[in-house]
């Protein structure tokens, strides 16, 4: 047995996070690894890959040597589409994510967490509760270090995992233990053929294994996700949360307080005692108490994390105040649903800076708070027609800008004390900056400037 694997080619496309962990985690299994990657390998990937003498190439694809694979881990960037992708399916080598492929050596208990928005957001503040109980738990998937690495180099009994629709994409027999849908809504349809039935395909794999000793929590108040959990019969237990009604959920809101009940727990708690605000991370929260109860954690450790977890960069993070002005970096914020969310809990006057490179965009569920809240709008992109078009009888300033530096400057003269500057894109930032990161990083370092 050992022998045979020791003879089984691993081919890993795709020369990043993901990737590399999976590359490492492989070599370290006793597999033969090659890793391929068709753009440049950062340095720090390469110093890693150097370190486990593991065989590479960079901005190329030879199509030779991947087709000599046993199985391919794919890295969640490379769609299906591509032709080195389509060579290896046509010739029958089995395609897996690198998810798939990590938990096939670990016997920890997997905390998963998927849907449209919310999911760094829920990630962290699980783990962060599991933290503060006193739990050997990893964080993995979209957020901190690859599944594969942590699992190839650490021994955790717990692992709390992102995971996203390209993730999802490539898994076939993992199974979480705890699986949370937050909710589905429209966001990279360009890799599901513009077809939202595609997108909704993808994230309902994160139940496609689960059996009756394990969770599933799901947002009853999201109909696209009501809609397919209606037609499927689960093994899983159900654990449903909602704001809109009490009948049947596990987790509840009535007026102003927050309510988990889990095995005849009596769990409450302000909505003003949470630490993250606006009716969508109530929503978080929730997933994130009922998440507590079914690992047992204690009610005091639950309530306690819920009150003072700090967020994640990027996400509706309340940077500094200037002037009098609050600044919001909402980088993450890459689809216009996100976008809803940080204007929706805005309780002052918004500078809103939007902008980059759009998904397919319609701004349409946003004219209400725009109209209510938004009194400038600075453009952040190379191509701004869009946003004209869309705000132009709704907002009464309107500017185009090509640098974070020059957002804030506009911000900074459009603003008054009691205002709010927030970056919430709704739009990815590869046309004038590497990523989201660098797009909230650059805008921070603006903001210190002012």
């Amino acid at each position: 047995m050992e022998k045979q694997r020791k003879e089984k080619r691993i081919v890993v496309l795709g020369g990043g996070e993901s990737g590399v962990g999976a590359a490492i985690l492989a070599t370290k299994k006793g597999f033969d690894v090659f890793l391929s990657d068709a753009g440049s390998i950062k340095a720090k990937y390469k110093e890693m890959l150097r370190k486990y003498s593991i065989a590479w190439e960079e901005n190329s694809h030879n199509l030779e040597l991947i087709l000599t694979a046993d199985e391919v881990v794919k890295s969640p960037g490379i769609p299906d589409r591509v032709p080195v992708v389509q060579e290896i399916l046509k010739k029958g080598i089995p395609v897996i994510s690198e998810i798939e492929f990590a938990g096939r050596y670990t016997n920890a208990y997997k905390i998963c967490i998927t849907g449209s928005n919310g999911k760094t957001t829920t990630t962290t503040l699980i783990y962060h509760m599991m933290r503060k109980a006193g739990l050997n738990v990893g964080l993995a998937g979209n957020v901190g270090n690859s599944f594969a690495l942590q699992v190839a180099e650490h021994e955790f009994d717990y692992y709390v995992i992102e995971l996203s629709s390209f993730q999802l994409d490539g898994v076939h027999s993992f199974k979480p233990d705890i699986a949370i849908l937050l909710n589905i809504s429209p966001d990279h349809l360009d890799r599901y053929d513009y077809k939202m039935e595609n997108y909704v395909n993808s994230k309902f794999r994160i139940t496609k294994n689960l059996s009756e000793d394990v969770y599933f929590i799901f947002c009853s108040d999201d109909e696209v996700t009501m809609d397919r959990v209606n037609q499927i019969v689960f093994k899983a237990q159900l654990l449903p949360f909602s704001q809109q009604r009490e009948e049947g959920q596990t987790a509840f809101r009535r007026d102003n307080s927050m309510f988990v009940n889990y095995n005849d727990s009596d769990f409450s708690m302000s909505i003003n005692d949470l630490a993250l605000k606006g009716r969508h991370n109530v929503y978080n929260s929730m997933a994130a108490g009922i998440a507590g109860h079914a690992l047992h954690i204690r009610k005091d450790v639950i309530r306690e994390s819920l009150s003072d977890f700090q967020g994640v960069e990027h996400r509706l993070e309340r940077f500094l105040k200037v002037r009098g002005v609050q600044y919001i970096n909402d980088s993450k914020a890459t689809n216009v649903n996100s976008t809803w969310y940080a204007l929706e809990c805005m309780d002052t006057p918004v500078v809103w800076i939007a902008g980059g490179t759009d998904k397919g965009n319609d701004y349409t569920e946003l004219f209400h708070l725009v109209r209510d809240k938004v009194k400038a709008l600075i453009c952040l992109g190379v191509d701004n027609a869009k946003l004209h078009m869309a705000f132009s009888d709704k907002v009464p300033v309107i500017v185009d800008v090509r640098s974070a530096q020059e957002a804030v400057a506009y911000a900074y003269r459009l603003s008054e004390p009691g205002d709010t500057v927030l970056l919430s894109p709704a739009c990815a930032s590869f046309d004038l900056f590497e990523n989201y990161e660098d797009r909230g990083r650059q805008f921070k370092q603006a903001v210190r400037n002012l």
